[in-house]
């Protein structure tokens, strides 16, 4: 049995499942507990799905159905965590999607009524889960804590989507995962640091105190790209760890191109990126794609067909060739290896820039031979509503 810890958080739907996962996450983060969220239902949402505008969420969100093959590799992917996990599972699972249940280690319970609590208690109990703790979620309403032992139990309010602010429970059952998720006997990050692959390992949390970030302040933005570039010695093989954008990732693989890079997954551990090539006639069961043409570059959004990806069913696809003397947008909804993998497959374009589902009428230019395109810079996408068209416009700053 894996001994880190992975905690699932349970309840029917509409309960405030996914507001409470990245409210606490992004709490954990600033208490700088090493952790990961794995979303164990196939509806395609992430952090992205909080941060973005709600019409963007409808268009980015990939509703999915559960299927033997899903749950088997989240399971498997379970068993084999690198890192504690936050678990958000579905609100009505089947007695085979339960066997996600048998890899957790700890539950976390929110229904909006008695009926939902008394439904996933049992189902906690059935599968043998000890619950840290019971929530009644409201709408309106204040936050009210009745008992911290053993299990907390109270009430949560105001777990809508545009809710960004944490709350008094919020607080109080991040402090107990913290407690549970923290080693004291083997720092985990130290002990994934010393098995990185390559001698070169970017901390981004290093990286951010590097470029003169506080800890409140932690979040890297695109004009610290220069920096990072800086920072990092050029075609040096190169191990990537920690939480950072895509557009950081992709620039600092491109910038150890050719030379190996690797990445650190919490369900996999150091892997490379998917190994991608591009040809004529490309085509692909596990990636779908949309292009699109413009007089200075080529965008091209890239969309898995299946709602849990699977390294293995990626690794060694072609990508569609694109026309070598433009430059190549990058977009879409991807795990890093599967990104990294296609900036490396279009290294020898011109320019090449990553769009973020958070910033989605923009990209960062990540890499570029062309002086009109500097990394870091933003390439700003906005409607012509004369033509109906997507144009764009460069900027230095987001």
């Amino acid at each position: 049995m894996n001994p880190l810890p992975a905690v699932v958080i349970g309840g029917p739907p509409h309960s405030g499942k996914s507001v409470l996962t990245y409210l606490l996450t992004q709490r954990l983060r600033t208490l700088r507990v090493e952790h990961y969220v794995l979303r164990a239902c196939p509806d395609g949402e992430g952090d992205w799905s909080q941060e973005t505008p709600p019409e963007r969420v409808r268009l980015l969100r990939q509703k999915g159905q559960f299927s033997q093959d899903f749950v088997d590799r989240v399971c498997r992917d379970l068993a084999q965590r690198h890192l504690p996990l936050i678990v958000d599972v579905g609100g009505k699972p089947t007695s085979d999607q339960e066997r996600i249940l048998d890899q957790c280690t700890h539950a976390v319970l929110i229904s909006a009524n008695e009926a939902g609590l008394k439904e996933w208690r049992d189902r906690f109990e059935r599968h043998g889960l000890p619950i840290i703790a019971e929530l009644r979620s409201v709408l309106i309403g204040e936050d009210r804590i009745d008992a911290e032992t053993p299990v907390l139990r109270g009430q949560i309010a105001s777990l809508e989507r545009s809710n960004r602010v944490g709350s008094p429970m919020v607080e109080a059952l991040a402090q107990r995962l913290q407690r549970l998720m923290t080693y004291t006997d083997a720092d985990l990050k130290s002990y994934h640091l010393a098995h990185a692959p390559t001698e070169l390992v970017v901390d981004v949390d290093h990286l951010a105190r590097w470029v003169g970030l506080s800890l409140e302040q932690h979040r890297l933005l695109p004009e610290h790209i220069p920096q990072a570039l800086e920072y990092t010695p050029r075609e040096t093989p190169l191990s990537i760890y920690g939480r950072g954008p895509n557009w950081l990732y992709a620039a600092l693989a491109l910038h150890a191109a050719p030379h190996q890079v690797y990445l650190f997954d919490p369900r996999m551990g150091w892997i490379p990126p998917a190994s991608l090539h591009c040809a004529p006639s490309a085509a692909s069961a596990a990636v779908a794609w949309n292009i699109e043409p413009f007089s200075t570059h080529t965008w091209i959004e890239l969309t898995p067909t299946q709602p849990y990806l699977d390294y293995d069913d990626v690794n060694g696809t072609a990508l569609p060739a694109l026309d070598p003397s433009h430059g190549v947008v990058l977009s879409g909804k991807l795990p890093f290896w599967l990104l990294l993998g296609a900036v490396l497959a279009y290294r020898h374009h011109p320019w090449l820039g990553v769009v973020q589902a958070q910033q989605y009428d923009e990209c960062i230019v990540v890499m570029s031979r062309d002086a009109a395109y500097q990394p870091g810079a933003c390439f700003q996408f906005r409607t012509d509503p004369h033509h109906g068209t997507t144009v764009g416009s460069i900027t230095q700053e987001c």
